[in-house]
């Protein structure tokens, strides 16, 4: 297949066979799968894929690559192609009666949004397997009081079970990326980890912890609780965000919820 790359599509077409079969091998396919798989590009990853299923859905934003991706799939199996934006996409309405194993080589200017985005269709999907930079599993594993935890750890963690599977050199991608990627696997929790009366007031409450990694609850979280409200909840208002768990977080987010509902 003969495509330039589109540098704003964030395209690093994956080429490394060894590599691929190291995703396959993680993926473990079936033929009872509902496979759903972002941005597949030139069909590394979808032709192994949709050989071992039998049927594949894919969602492409580059329509340049979606004719000669049909052409190389035609013999291999069911290809269901969707030309759309991922950051838009409805998977939860392509799941019909099945959970979603979700794919994919995620472009790194969309990753964090991307993720997000999956993130509030989780009841669908059963687990996703994703190529991303290094660093960004990374921060979606870290555990607290390390330099990489943030908002995108403690978010995922809320919601999915978060494991680093290997990483994957520059060189497997044409054009070669300047920075080192991972392969991770994110599986939804059937069950919270942690009871969160209201999602909302959760995710606000733990951006603004995370606003000024620098500064203390105290400070990051003023407009929203005061000190004694974090104190009487056992959390020290001079902690950073950084040093708490998530069920630190679930608990102030809870107070915020009781605060407003009382207004």
């Amino acid at each position: 297949m003969s495509h330039r790359p589109r540098k704003r599509f964030g395209q690093n077409f994956l080429h490394d066979p060894v590599v691929i079969d190291k995703i396959i091998n993680a993926i473990r396919p079936a033929e009872s799968d509902a496979l759903l798989e972002i941005g597949p590009g030139q069909g590394a990853i979808t032709c192994p894929l949709l050989e071992a299923a039998g049927k594949l859905t894919v969602v492409e934003l580059d329509r340049d690559l979606i004719g000669p991706l049909q052409a190389r799939c035609s013999t291999l199996g069911e290809l269901t192609v969707f030309s759309a934006d991922a950051l838009t996409f409805d998977f939860c309405a392509v799941a019909g009666q099945q959970m979603l194993r979700v794919i994919g080589n995620l472009p790194y200017n969309i990753s964090t949004p991307l993720l997000f985005h999956l993130l509030d269709q989780h009841q669908c999907i059963k687990d996703m397997h994703f190529m991303l930079q290094k660093e960004v599993v990374e921060r979606m594993a870290a555990s607290p009081g390390s330099g990489q935890y943030g908002r995108l750890s403690v978010m995922l963690q809320q919601r999915c079970r978060v494991t680093p599977l290997f990483t994957i050199g520059s060189g497997a991608f044409k054009p070669p990326p300047r920075v080192e990627s991972a392969f991770v696997r994110l599986e939804p929790y059937s069950e919270p980890i942690v009871q969160v009366m209201d999602q909302k007031a959760f995710e606000t409450l733990v951006k603004q912890a995370f606003s000024q990694r620098r500064k203390t609850l105290r400070n990051t979280l003023r407009d929203l609780l005061d000190v004694e409200d974090i104190a009487r909840l056992g959390i020290d208002p001079a902690a950073r965000a950084e040093s708490l768990h998530i069920d630190d977080f679930a608990a102030l987010a809870n107070r915020l919820d009781e605060i407003r509902k009382s207004q």
